[in-house]
């Protein structure tokens, strides 16, 4: 294969949504220093270490590994990250947080081993599917396998629980499985398996089952359980076309929780309008574009499905949490990415981004 260089315009989008992302942290933490007294300095220095910083190197450095040598090590790296994954589970390193145990603190330094998970989990998947392309349509050797994996990640994940990343995984699991080359009977049976798992998981979780009750009918409890939707469709409607500017939120500073995190797309929408919030998804558009077309070039099955893993990975979160905020999804929970405080999360995304690029260097013309 020859090397070329990156894909200049997939660079491009990762960048653009870098730029746009800290802008809008920028002005949400203004909110949260006026409300709580977070130190400004503190907030802001954090995300561009740990990830612009970090991030970024990590990026340089999978950009520049070549991807194959991922599968070698795909089966280690998926069990080196559900290892981690599981620190969440020990006193003393895993902590909780809103009824959650989702995270590990390390000195002053914490953030979620399911970051890992989802990256390891997609470069396990993409090894093996592209090594039983001729089994993939057999029940016993395809579709059984893959439920047993998706099985082992769920368990983890619902007994933190975190079941906005158990989608996510499961939604680019699942696009990796058609561009495997299933076929409508393999994505029928798996659409079908995966309908009943969901119906068992929101019967069994009562928060999930609150968070799709409070969707059902957000106007049932304004002050409680639909109190965070009712102030993100306030602050996206006071935007209007072209939003009240640059720090002029006034959802942030008192009303809206977590303006640094899951909610922040909503003080964006107030900030900027419809026209800053069709901009943002242009650009998470463009991005998805840009990186299926990496995929479909892609010199084997193996780092196409790497591309389309990473890629939905990271769209599919966004939307969902965009989609929260507007009202016309179940709260997930998940930040948004390349937007949302968590430069850990900043940095293993971006990292991954360098494995795609990667890809595009050896691209199909």
């Amino acid at each position: 294969m020859k090397e070329r260089r990156v894909d200049f315009w997939f660079l491009a989008s990762i960048l653009a949504l870098l730029a746009a992302g800290f802008i809008i942290f920028i002005s949400a933490s203004m909110g949260l220093y006026a409300r709580d007294g977070a130190s400004f300095t503190h907030i802001i220095s954090r995300q561009i270490l740990f990830g612009f910083v970090f991030g970024g190197i990590g990026l340089i450095i999978m950009s520049q590994v070549h991807y194959r040598n991922l599968r070698r090590y795909a089966f280690y790296l998926f069990l080196a990250s559900i290892f981690v994954s599981l620190f969440v589970f020990v006193p003393g390193i895993g902590f909780e947080s809103g009824g959650a145990r989702r995270w590990i603190s390390i000195g002053s330094l914490s953030f979620q081993p399911s970051e890992l998970l989802k990256i390891g989990f997609v470069i396990y998947l993409s090894a093996w599917l592209s090594g039983i392309k001729s089994k993939m349509h057999s029940f016993k050797y395809g579709i059984i396998p893959f439920v047993l994996l998706m099985g082992l990640v769920s368990a983890i994940l619902l007994a933190e629980p975190d079941a906005g990343t158990l989608l996510v995984i499961g939604l680019s699991a699942g696009s990796m499985y058609i561009a495997a080359g299933a076929n409508m009977k393999d994505i029928l049976t798996l659409g079908v398996i995966a309908c009943v798992f969901a119906a068992i998981v929101v019967a069994w979780k009562p928060y999930i089952l609150d968070r799709v009750m409070t969707f059902a009918n957000p106007l049932s409890d304004p002050q409680g359980s639909g109190f965070q939707v009712k102030q993100s469709l306030i602050a996206i409607g006071s935007g209007q076309v072209f939003g009240r500017g640059f720090g002029q939120s006034v959802q942030k500073f008192s009303y809206l929780p977590e303006p640094i995190g899951d909610s922040i797309f909503a003080v964006a929408g107030e900030e900027f309008g419809f026209v800053g919030s069709t901009t943002l998804l242009a650009l998470f558009t463009t991005f998805l574009l840009l990186g299926l077309r990496i995929a479909k070039h892609a010199p084997d099955l193996f780092g196409g499905l790497l591309v389309v893993g990473i890629v939905i990975l990271i769209v599919s979160q966004s939307l969902i949490n965009i989609a929260s905020m507007l009202g016309v999804f179940p709260l997930s929970g998940m930040p948004l990415i390349f937007v949302s405080h968590g430069g850990t999360a900043l940095a293993v995304t971006l990292t991954s981004l360098g494995i795609v690029l990667n890809v595009s260097k050896y691209q199909r013309i």
